[in-house]
């Protein structure tokens, strides 16, 4: 079972829509989304939802006014200014415990916090596990985590091949937490200054997980100028650009039907998916 992370060093690279017709074309794949703080590949895969579980993912604080003295000392250390007249707003509120660390009367408790959701759902192309966070929660890495791990253990008891994920943008917590143990990540990234750039961000990252890394080129035709320099640039530092994927108004015709585009088109841009697809069932055999 390999587990195949699709990510771009920011949104809007076609990530999502790549990550539908890969689901598609790979047969045998359980499907996650840890995007957790904006998940939108069910919008197209439409998965039927079968389980739903609560994440508990942090804490409040809250003051036990029948223990507290107001000697003002959690007033003045938090820096969220989430206290006002010894109560505790729990949209401001971070869960960082100074001021839980810091009462002289211990007056402050650290109440858990219902942070989001995560489902475990079926698709016609085979189950899918995604997750919401909570608006302004944190511990999204932490979610991701909750994701992969159903995610594999569902892999593992049915015997597929795949783990395929959209992974979320940038190089941040949840990023990390996608990445951490994955088999490869599929980095997408644009002809374009700022493209090539959060490129090089996210290899760096995935090299430090040790994560064997491949590229492709969206809409690479739109700058072959750019396109080349990208190509070049892999080449140097030893990372294979699996795939080009031309401009094509079908891809957004088909994110409007809510289908994957490999099904709604038989374009330019689907044929380089299956393309890819097959690159990929190559690589994983090799692996």
């Amino acid at each position: 079972m390999k587990e195949l992370v699709i990510i771009s060093g920011k949104g809007g690279t076609g990530k999502t829509t790549i990550t539908a017709s890969l689901a598609a074309l790979l047969k045998k794949a359980v499907l996650t989304d840890c995007d957790v703080d904006a998940a939108d590949l069910y919008l197209i895969l439409k998965p039927q939802i079968k389980q739903t579980f609560e994440f508990w993912g942090s804490k409040r604080a809250r003051i036990n006014l029948t223990k507290c003295t107001r000697c003002g000392k959690c007033i003045e250390v938090c820096r969220f200014d989430a206290i006002t007249n010894y109560k505790v707003s729990e949209h401001f509120c971070e869960g960082c415990q100074v001021c839980y660390n810091i009462c002289p009367e211990k007056a402050i408790d650290l109440i858990d916090n219902l942070s989001g959701h995560w489902y475990i759902s079926d698709t016609r192309y085979g189950p899918m596990i995604f997750a919401k966070l909570g608006i302004a929660e944190e511990n999204s890495g932490k979610l991701v985590a909750v994701v992969r791990k159903a995610a594999k253990e569902i892999a593992e008891r049915n015997g597929y091949d795949y783990i395929i994920t959209d992974g979320p943008p940038g190089i941040g917590c949840p990023v990390i937490s996608t990445l951490s143990g994955a088999d490869t990540a599929v980095v997408i990234t644009e002809p374009t200054v700022s493209g090539k750039h959060d490129l090089d961000r996210v290899i760096r990252l995935s090299k430090n997980f040790k994560v064997k890394v491949k590229v492709i080129i969206n809409k690479y035709d739109l700058s072959l100028r750019k396109s080349f320099e990208i190509e070049k640039y892999c080449n140097n530092i030893g990372i294979e650009v699996i795939g080009k994927i031309p401009f094509d108004e079908d891809v957004v015709d088909s994110i409007a039907h809510g289908t994957p585009l490999v099904e709604f088109s038989r374009g330019p841009a689907a044929k380089a998916l299956a393309d890819i697809a097959g690159r990929l069932i190559d690589i994983c055999s090799l692996q």
